[in-house]
């Protein structure tokens, strides 16, 4: 059916529609999702396919054996937290989940009572749609520009970043291996490896990537997997190193939550002339 068929047919079911009923309707087509798979975009489409991809490679917890470091401070925690990875399971899926008995989102406060509390849910992900408005809305055009996404984990900043910007580079610094080969699974299968690299490194050994960085993303990077120390030698080194003249730094949390009690702030006046903050 071409479009100017659909346009009619559409117009006749409507007038179709009872005249006390077709408000209703028209409400509903204005505010349902229902329609969603029917606008979805390519780049969406191939952002699922990822998501999908990534779901089959691993525990629902997207929690490795070998991020000893995160699962102990996850655990040391005073009230129960699930981490979830927010760019492979949105609200709706979790939601299911929950439907299914696989996931709750609350937890008993007293054993066998119906006192029950929220649990509290964290990721080290972007969600796609918050990935999206970083790109689309945040930052400026980065055609010819480098990108670098700290703690690059699964790399849906790299993969967002391929489909949704212009940026000449997108490089992710990961240390855990095993994250670092699910990247480069993604990057072969979607043929991505024409501006997407993803190096097997801590960041405190990648001086000249940083300073050739236009912009350098942070999202929950240190906290869950860095003791203190080697917290505020990381952002001493960052401070160091990303000085290009109007270099962009987005991070999350806000840089104050994340150098407090560390006793660092005062490496990033180093910064100031050159570098802004998106928090």
């Amino acid at each position: 059916m071409d479009l100017g068929s659909a346009q009619r047919s559409v117009l006749e079911l409507l007038g179709a529609v009872s005249p006390g009923d077709l408000p209703a309707l028209l409400d509903w087509m204005r505010t349902t999702r229902d329609f969603d798979e029917f606008i979805h975009d390519n780049n969406d489409i191939i952002l699922k396919n990822i998501a999908e991809d990534l779901r089959n490679c691993l525990p629902l917890e997207t929690m490795l054996s070998s991020e000893q470091v995160a699962i102990q401070k996850i655990k040391q925690q005073p009230q129960p937290i699930i981490h979830i990875d927010a760019f492979l399971y949105d609200d709706d899926f979790i939601d299911s989940l929950c439907e299914k008995g696989k996931m709750s989102r609350n937890y008993c406060m007293v054993c066998g009572s119906h006192q029950t509390a929220p649990l509290r849910f964290i990721s080290h992900s972007f969600s796609p749609l918050e990935l999206k408005f970083i790109y689309q809305h945040v930052l400026p055009d980065l055609s010819g520009k480098v990108l670098i996404d700290v703690g690059s984990r699964l790399g849906p900043v790299l993969f967002v970043g391929y489909l949704y910007s212009s940026a000449l580079q997108l490089h992710g610094v990961e240390m855990n291996q095993d994250f670092c080969q699910l990247q480069e699974m993604i990057i072969a299968k979607y043929k991505f490896a024409d501006r997407i690299k993803v190096h097997h490194a801590n960041i405190c050994t990648q001086a000249s990537l940083l300073q050739n960085a236009d912009v350098v993303i942070m999202n929950n990077v240190f906290e869950y997997f860095l003791d203190r120390s080697e917290q505020a030698r990381a952002w001493e080194y960052i401070s160091h190193n990303v000085r290009k003249k109007g270099s962009l730094l987005v991070t999350v949390p806000s840089l104050k939550e994340s150098l407090s009690n560390l006793q660092v702030c005062q490496y990033f006046g180093f910064l100031n002339p050159n570098c802004s903050f998106f928090i």
